[in-house]
């Protein structure tokens, strides 16, 4: 691919010029760039909703993307600017934990505690030092403009990963809790709320493949059967919320033309047990 996409993803929002003024680097450097916008609704400083769903989602584009993640509390302290290259894709971001999701599905059997993981053998990552491809004067609090989009579009222009800095072996690692199971039932937590309302849940829809009679408490609600889409079976009278299989690969509960977070007045974190009565 001769040029590659440019994926941002940041806390930003979009009432004010952060993300214009990025675009307006990498495209001032590459002028020829596809730049998409995964996201700048993250919940500011929440590396931990940033990782989640950059881990869902970087698999459905093109082969080696770009990724831009800036969600970054610590920016201008030591905290290292970094780049992993994967055999997909690459990703630039602050060294805070933000790439824990994307380097779980390369770790065999990842740790439950936060700290730093080696680099997984197939990847490799580099401590972004090379200030040639930053822009200055370089600000303490903005280094997705003076940093993370001028070493994106430098990227995309061919120069290697090398040429930014040293390789590093190490990586900061701050996971999302997995869900824990047990012979019929299994237990986790919401980790992400859509703008939709719907509450993610940190279970994979597989780890209830061949359940039957499923129960779902979460808050002093309880939830019973598993849903096909938001209106399969028709909501029935006085339903409070119904528990499905989302697209990003993990059961959500839902409320059917509503909102589920203000219905069960629940957020992030929010406790979810799912029972059965016959595993297979």
């Amino acid at each position: 691919m001769e040029t590659p996409p440019i994926v941002l993803t940041t806390d930003f929002g979009l009432a004010d010029p952060y993300v214009g003024v990025m675009k307006g680097v990498i495209l001032g450097i590459n002028p020829h760039a596809a730049v998409v916008d995964l996201t700048h609704h993250i919940q500011p400083q929440n590396v931990r909703q940033a990782s989640f769903l950059l881990g869902t989602s970087h698999r459905f584009f093109p082969q080696g993307a770009i990724h831009a993640a800036v969600v970054d509390p610590g920016v201008g302290t030591d905290r290292r600017p970094v780049l992993l290259v994967t055999p997909g894709a690459r990703f630039i971001s602050p060294d805070n934990g933000l790439l824990s999701e994307v380097l779980a599905s390369w770790l065999d059997g990842p740790p439950s505690w936060p700290g730093r993981v080696f680099v997984p053998d197939g990847l490799e990552a580099y401590h972004l030092t090379n200030d040639e491809y930053w822009l200055h004067p370089l600000s303490n609090t903005f280094h997705g403009r003076d940093v993370f989009a001028p070493v994106a579009a430098h990227l995309s222009l061919g120069v290697p990963p090398q040429d930014f800095g040293p390789r590093v072996c190490e990586l900061e690692w701050r996971p999302i809790p997995r869900p824990v199971t047990h012979v019929n039932s299994v237990e986790g937590e919401v980790v992400y709320v859509d703008r939709f309302g719907n509450l993610v849940t940190n279970i994979p829809v597989e780890n209830i493949a061949g359940w039957t009679n499923v129960v779902t408490e979460i808050s002093s609600v309880r939830i019973n059967g598993l849903s096909r889409t938001f209106h399969s079976p028709e909501p029935a009278a006085g339903e409070t919320a119904r528990l499905m299989g989302g697209s990003l690969g993990y059961l959500e509960i839902a409320v059917p033309d509503g909102n589920a977070a203000t219905a069960l007045a629940v957020a992030a974190g929010e406790p979810v047990k799912i029972t059965c009565s016959a595993p297979n």
